[in-house]
């Protein structure tokens, strides 16, 4: 891989055990591709996020649902964006500090970097609205572990 993650993108993601959490969800979730619930209604999921506590948009363009944002501008800038495509979950995390990408690549890059650049850990299958909400409660607990060692380490600076 020809980039590293930031050293306090890394700290944050080895505090909350981010590789170990994310082969759990990737192991309970892991149904054949074929398998997978690729006619799911995008208004149906914002109104799951919505449910589940969170603000949400979707960029029709990208096809990208951005969740989560925190703006503390200029300090910093979080959020979630969350691509759902053949019922494969792609989950990214964006974070700003001081105006500067720090982060912004998918989960499953995040675990090669702290890891094994050899080791792939799939992203969670859902089969149907239910597995999307128990794996969209699962990613979302994780980013607000991650959001609160981020903002603790950026607010000692």
């Amino acid at each position: 891989m020809s980039f590293e993650l930031k050293p306090e993108i890394k700290t944050s993601l080895e505090k909350i055990r981010f590789v170990d959490r994310y082969k759990e969800m990737s192991n309970r979730f892991n149904s054949n591709p074929d398998d997978s619930f690729e006619n799911y209604e995008i208004d149906t999921v914002i109104e799951i996020i919505k449910n589940l506590g969170y603000d949400v948009s979707f960029d029709k363009k990208e096809n990208f649902l951005k969740v989560g944002v925190i703006d503390n501008s200029p300090n910093y800038k979080i959020w979630f964006n969350i691509v759902l495509e053949y019922g494969i979950t792609e989950f990214i995390w964006v974070v700003y500090h001081n105006n500067e990408v720090r982060l912004g690549s998918p989960w499953s890059v995040y675990s090669r970097l702290l890891i094994d650049p050899s080791e792939r850990i799939t992203a969670p299958i859902f089969r149907n609205y239910k597995e999307l909400v128990e794996i969209l409660k699962g990613a979302f607990v994780m980013y607000e572990d991650f959001k609160i060692e981020l903002i603790n380490l950026y607010s000692e600076q």
